[in-house]
């Protein structure tokens, strides 16, 4: 089985048993269907999401990179270059970049603005591309380039990329959440930090930068959407402890918002 839609009901325990995996591979393997509530800081998987456990596609996601160029790899081969000792070598900006008509996110329904086609370097992975690089979901590069494998891709091969379209104002409720999760791992991977300019969203692809004011006061800040949340009905974003501080927020606990994606 390489494929499980997650029923009503069911239990991070119950599907890592019935499927054979572990947690931390069906994290990593399906970043937008799982969770974490914002109450408690327990994880859990949404109902009706389709979860891929194929661990080989997992390890092709975020921890296997590219061959070094005038290598080939057999897509069932195994790779042994570890992630952390890779040199991440990006497309150069100099190239020119082809133009398309906006399309839609196949996460979000969001409009997407520029199309640009990356060429692929050895040491890269789509995780580090999605998340670092481009700040859009990975789900729509597999999408985009039709990539069933990202074993099969291949050094200089070009790859299309819809490059997040800048939005409107648009009102949101804002909480924050801070003590009880600083030190913890948030959803791009990083070391959640309480006083840092990050925020919780989500939908918005991890890596993107948003502007947040407080119209009651006029007080502007900046973020990084790092995390996902928040989980309570009629919440939208989840400030660190140290936005909330700046958007006069903290005493309040909950607040009315502007943001504006950048």
């Amino acid at each position: 089985m390489s494929e499980y839609q997650v029923q009503k009901g069911d239990t991070i325990a119950r599907v890592t048993q019935q499927l054979k995996t572990d947690w931390k591979t069906i994290r990593r393997n399906n970043p937008e269907a799982v969770g974490r509530s914002a109450k408690n800081g327990n994880w859990f998987l949404r109902e009706g999401a389709t979860l891929n456990i194929n661990s080989s596609f997992q390890k092709s996601l975020e921890d296997v990179n590219l061959p070094q160029k005038g290598t080939r790899q057999a897509a069932a081969a195994p790779i042994s270059i570890p992630r952390s000792s890779s040199k991440i070598v990006f497309h150069d900006p100099a190239q020119p970049r082809a133009t398309t008509p906006a399309a839609k996110d196949t996460v979000t329904g969001d409009k997407r603005g520029q199309l640009v086609e990356h060429t692929l370097q050895a040491g890269e992975t789509l995780w580090e591309l999605a998340i670092k690089k481009y700040h859009i979901n990975l789900t729509d590069i597999l999408a985009d380039n039709s990539i069933t494998d990202p074993k099969t891709l291949q050094i200089g091969q070009k790859i299309k990329i819809y490059l997040p379209e800048k939005g409107g104002e648009e009102p949101v409720v804002a909480s924050w959440y801070g003590p009880d999760f600083h030190g913890k791992p948030m959803a791009n991977g990083e070391i959640y930090d309480m006083n840092g300019a990050t925020i919780a969203h989500k939908e918005i692809p991890l890596g993107t930068t948003v502007e947040l004011k407080n119209t009651r006061t006029g007080e502007v800040v900046q973020a990084i959407v790092t995390d996902r949340g928040p989980y309570v009905k009629g919440r939208d974003v989840d400030l660190s402890y140290g936005l909330a501080k700046k958007l006069s927020l903290v005493e309040l606990g909950v607040g009315n918002l502007v943001m504006r994606i950048l």
